[in-house]
C-alpha cells in the first residue's frame, strides 16, 4: 500500500514504522508542518503497562525509549503544608522532543519518508494513496474538513493551564496545591530527563481571571507561578519553551475531543483519525500519548490480521479502539472534573484529600491501591477507623472503610452498608406480615449496618399499588413493631422507615402484572403539584393539590411519623424523589403552578420543606432523619446537580441529617448515563458542597467500591439494592472476599463463616497460580488500568 500520515506526532510516526516493519514493500510518507526534530512541550508520561505494549509491538523502539525514560513509582500530594506518598504506581517520563526524535530515527532506519515544513490542509493532495492517516493533532484540519462525517464533539474544559518546565528534579509524580485570595491553584510535576521536569500550573477560569493572569505578560505570569509554588520549587526557576506565544495565550483550556466515527470513505483513499485528532484525554491521567501509540498498534495489528481487506481492517480498528478509548476518556473526565473542583475537596482532612486525589478517576480502587502500596492503604485505613472512634489491637486486621461505624445524632451504625428500600408489593391492606419479617430479618442478619423498609404510605390513596405497605393504623404499627423488635433482638443492625406518597404514580398494578399500568378496577384519585399523566395516554390524570389537600397530607405524614417512632424505628426517611408526590413539587418538569408553590426553586421547595419540618418536630430528636431526592432528572429543563446542592442545603437548614442521593424516574423522557457507581458523583458533590452527610446509591455492587467511596469522602453510607435481593448476607460475603475476618456473624452461622473463608482463600491462590500474573497485574488487567 501507499500510506500517507498527515502529522508527524507520536501516532503518525509510530504507525508508519510499525507498518514498514510489518511489510517493507509499503510506501509510507509522514508529512509534518514543523521543522525536522522540532517540537513543543516538555515531558510526557507512560505507565508500565503502556511500555509493555510497546515492547510487544516493536522491541527495538521500546528499548530506545526505555533507555531514555526516567522511572518512578511514587505519587506525592502536597496540601496545606502536609505531604503524602503512595508507591507502586509505575510511571515513566520522557521528553516529548526526545520521544519524537527516537520515533523519527526509527522511521528513517526502516525507510519511511519524512517530509517536514509542509502544511497539509487537504488530503486530496494525496489522492493516489491507498490510506490516509489524519494524525494532525487536536486541532486537526482533516477532521474539520470532514466534520460532517466524523461528527466531532469538542468540549473546552473549565480550567486554564500552562505547560512549563523547571530544573527542580522531582523523585515522584508530584501534585501541589496552593491557596490564594483568588482561589486554589494546582501544579502537576514530574521529571522527564536528567536535568528537567515538567511543571503544569492549572486553575479554574474564574480564579485565573481574578488573579489577573488574563492580562499578564508571559514573564510576569511565570514569576507569579514561581512565587506561588516556591515551597514546591525549592528556589528553582520556571521556564517556558513556547516562544511563539505571548501574554495570556500560553494559558489554554483543555479540549476534550470525542468523535462519533473515526473512518471516512471519501471516494478515494479512506481517511482514518488517530491520536488527538480522534480523541483527547486530560493530562492529569497522562494518557494522551499512550492512546496515540496504542491507536497505531491496533490499526497496524488489524491491517496485518485482515490482509487484503482494508475496509474490514478499518472497521475492526474503529470498533476495538473506540471502546477502549471511551473507557480511558471516562476516567479522564472523572479526573478532569476533580481538578476543576479542587475547592470542593480542600476542606476534607488532608489525608482524605490525598486519597481522594489518588482514586479520583475511579479506575484505581481501594483494593487496587492496596496492591500498589499495602503500607499506605493500611495506614490510611487506621486513620479512617480512628476518625470513626475505632482503634485496632496489635493482632487485629486494619478495618476496611466499609466496616467502620457511623454516627448521626444518637444513632450509631456498626458499618456503612445500607440495605436499600426496595419495593416488594407484598402487603394486603398495607399490613406488613410474615413476608416482610423474613425478608427484612434475613437482610438484617446479613451484616448490613442499616436496613430500610420499602416506601411506606401514610394513607391508602398514597400507595403505588394495592400491595404497598402502609402506616396509617394501629394494626400496621403492630406489624412493623414485630419486625423492628426482631431486628433489634437478633441482629446488630438498625432499621429505618421510609415514608412517601406516590402522588401521580399511584393506583397502579404490581410490576409483574403490568409495571406503571393503571389498575383495571378499584382505582383511587391521584394528587400532584400540577396535573400530569406519568405515561402519556395510559396513566390516570392527577389533579393539582389544593391547600386543603396539602394540610391533610401533611397531617397524614405526621401521624405516620408518630406511629413509626412508637414502633421503635431507629431512623426515618422522607421520600422526595422519583416523581412521587413531593418530588412532583420539586421538579420543574412536573410543577407548573403559578402560586407560591411553583416557579422558583425556593417556591417549589415550600411544601416538601413544610412536610419535613412537621415530621422532624414529631420525630424523636435523638433519632436521625434523611431525605431521598432525585439529584438529576436526566431531562432537559429538569432538576440538575446544581439544583440538588441547593435542595440539600434547604433540607439541611430544616434539620435534615443526611441526603439519600438517587436520580431520575421523574419523566419517561429521561436519558440517564448508566455505569458503575453512576449516581455517586451526586452524593460526592452534595456532601462536599452542601456540607451534609450523604448516602450513595446506584450500581454499587462490590465491597471494593464501597471502600473507595467511603474512604475518599464521596459519601458517608452506601445503599446496596439488587445485590441484597440476590444475597441477604451480601456484607458478610464481601468482607470474606476481602479476606477480613474480624466481622461478627450470627453465632448460629459461624461454621459457615469458617468454611467460606477457607474456600475463598483457596480460590484466590489457585486463580493467581493459573493466571501466572502478580496480584497487581491481575487487578490492573481487571480494571483496565
Amino acid at each position: 500500500m501507499k500510506i500517507v500520515c498527515i502529522g508527524g506526532g507520536p501516532a503518525g510516526l509510530y504507525f508508519a514504522l510499525l507498518m514498514k516493519k510489518q511489510d517493507p514493500r509499503h510506501e509510507i510518507v509522514v508529512v509534518e508542518r514543523n521543522k525536522p526534530y522540532d517540537t513543543f512541550g516538555w515531558g510526557v508520561v507512560f505507565s508500565d503497562q503502556t511500555l509493555g505494549n510497546l515492547q510487544v509491538a516493536d522491541a527495538q523502539t521500546a528499548g530506545e525509549i526505555l533507555d531514555a525514560f526516567n522511572h518512578w513509582d511514587d505519587i506525592e500530594v502536597n496540601i496545606r503544608g502536609q505531604q503524602f506518598r503512595s508507591g507502586g504506581h509505575g510511571f515513566c517520563g520522557i521528553g516529548r522532543k526526545r520521544l519524537l526524535n527516537i520515533l523519527q530515527r526509527r522511521c528513517e532506519q526502516l525507510g519511511v519518508q519524512l517530509v517536514f515544513e509542509t502544511d497539509v490542509t487537504d488530503d486530496r493532495a494525496y489522492a493516489d494513496a491507498d490510506l490516509v492517516i489524519a494524525s494532525d493533532g487536536l486541532n486537526s484540519r482533516i477532521r474539520t474538513r470532514y466534520a460532517a462525517a466524523f461528527q466531532p464533539d469538542i468540549d473546552l474544559r473549565q480550567c486554564r493551564f500552562v505547560w512549563l518546565g523547571t530544573h527542580k528534579l522531582f523523585d515522584a509524580f508530584t501534585f501541589a496545591f496552593e491557596e490564594t485570595e483568588h482561589g486554589w491553584f494546582q501544579a502537576h510535576a514530574y521529571q522527564f530527563d536528567a536535568t528537567t521536569s515538567t511543571f503544569i500550573v492549572e486553575t479554574p477560569e474564574d480564579v485565573w481571571r481574578r488573579a489577573g493572569l488574563d492580562t499578564m505578560e508571559k514573564e510576569e505570569a511565570i514569576a507569579f507561578c514561581e512565587r506561588l509554588f516556591a515551597r514546591t520549587l525549592d528556589g528553582h526557576k520556571l521556564m517556558s519553551n513556547a516562544a511563539h506565544l505571548r501574554g495570556s495565550a500560553q494559558w489554554i483550556r483543555f479540549p476534550r475531543v470525542v468523535c462519533r466515527t473515526w473512518v471516512h470513505h471519501n471516494g478515494h483513499a479512506p481517511v482514518v483519525l488517530m491520536g488527538d485528532a480522534a480523541h483527547t484525554a486530560h493530562f492529569s491521567i497522562g494518557s494522551g500519548t499512550k492512546l496515540a501509540l496504542e491507536d497505531a498498534i491496533e490499526l497496524a495489528r488489524c491491517i496485518g490480521r485482515q490482509a487484503g481487506d482494508l475496509n474490514r481492517a478499518l472497521a475492526d480498528y474503529e470498533a476495538v479502539r473506540s471502546v477502549e478509548v471511551l473507557k480511558i476518556q471516562n476516567a479522564a473526565r472523572n479526573s478532569t472534573e476533580w481538578f476543576e473542583n479542587v475547592a470542593r475537596y480542600v476542606n476534607l482532612p488532608p489525608p482524605q484529600f490525598a486519597y481522594s486525589l489518588l482514586t479520583r478517576s475511579q479506575r484505581i480502587s481501594h483494593e487496587n491501591l492496596r496492591l500498589r502500596d499495602k503500607g499506605y492503604v493500611e495506614q490510611y485505613e487506621d486513620w479512617i477507623a480512628q476518625a470513626a472512634g475505632v482503634r485496632r489491637g496489635p493482632a487485629q486486621q486494619p478495618v476496611p472503610p466499609m466496616l467502620t461505624p457511623f454516627t448521626l445524632r444518637g444513632t450509631t451504625l456498626k458499618n456503612r452498608v445500607v440495605v436499600s428500600p426496595m419495593a416488594q408489593y407484598s402487603c394486603t391492606d398495607g399490613l406488613p406480615a410474615d413476608y416482610h419479617l423474613v425478608h427484612l430479618g434475613a437482610r438484617a442478619m446479613g451484616g448490613a449496618g442499616l436496613v430500610f423498609v420499602e416506601m411506606t404510605c401514610p394513607t391508602p390513596d398514597a400507595r403505588i399499588t394495592p400491595g404497598c405497605p402502609g402506616l396509617w393504623n394501629d394494626e400496621q404499627a403492630a406489624g412493623w413493631t414485630r419486625i423492628v423488635d426482631y431486628v433489634h433482638r437478633h441482629t446488630g443492625a438498625k432499621i429505618a422507615m421510609q415514608l412517601g406518597h406516590a402522588g401521580p404514580k399511584g393506583s397502579t398494578c404490581v410490576p409483574w402484572e403490568g409495571e406503571d399500568q393503571p389498575l383495571a378496577a378499584g382505582n383511587w384519585p391521584l394528587l400532584s403539584a400540577s396535573p400530569q399523566q406519568y405515561l402519556d395516554g395510559v396513566s390516570d390524570w392527577s389533579r393539582p393539590m389544593t391547600r386543603d389537600d396539602m394540610d391533610r397530607v401533611r397531617d397524614d405524614f405526621v401521624r405516620s411519623t408518630r406511629l413509626a417512632a412508637q414502633a421503635g424505628f431507629d431512623w426515618l426517611e422522607l421520600h422526595c424523589a422519583h416523581g412521587y408526590l413531593l418530588s412532583s413539587f420539586l421538579s420543574p418538569l412536573t410543577n407548573h403552578r403559578t402560586d407560591i408553590y411553583g416557579g422558583s426553586l425556593a417556591n417549589r421547595l415550600r411544601y416538601p420543606l413544610e412536610v419535613f419540618r412537621v415530621m422532624r418536630a414529631a420525630w424523636p430528636q435523638e433519632r436521625p432523619m434523611s431525605v431521598r431526592i432525585s439529584a438529576h432528572d436526566w431531562v432537559e429543563g429538569g432538576i440538575t446537580p446544581d439544583d440538588a446542592v441547593a435542595i440539600a442545603q434547604a433540607f439541611r437548614a430544616a434539620g435534615c441529617d443526611l441526603i439519600d442521593c438517587s436520580s431520575g424516574q421523574v419523566s419517561k423522557k429521561q436519558k440517564p448515563v448508566y455505569g458503575r457507581m453512576y449516581q455517586t458523583p451526586f452524593a460526592d458533590r452534595i456532601r462536599n458542597e452542601a456540607g451534609i452527610a450523604t448516602m450513595a446509591v446506584g450500581a454499587i455492587t462490590e465491597a471494593d467500591q464501597v471502600d473507595s467511596i467511603i474512604a475518599a469522602g464521596r459519601a458517608d453510607l452506601c445503599a446496596i439494592a439488587r445485590p441484597h435481593l440476590a444475597n441477604p448476607a451480601w456484607t458478610l460475603l464481601e468482607a470474606a472476599k476481602l479476606g477480613y475476618r474480624d466481622v461478627p456473624w450470627p453465632v448460629q452461622y459461624l461454621a459457615g463463616k469458617n468454611q467460606l473463608e477457607r474456600n475463598l482463600e483457596r480460590e484466590r491462590t489457585m486463580a493467581a497460580q493459573a493466571a501466572g500474573l502478580s496480584p497487581l497485574e491481575q487487578a490492573n488487567q481487571a480494571q483496565g488500568v
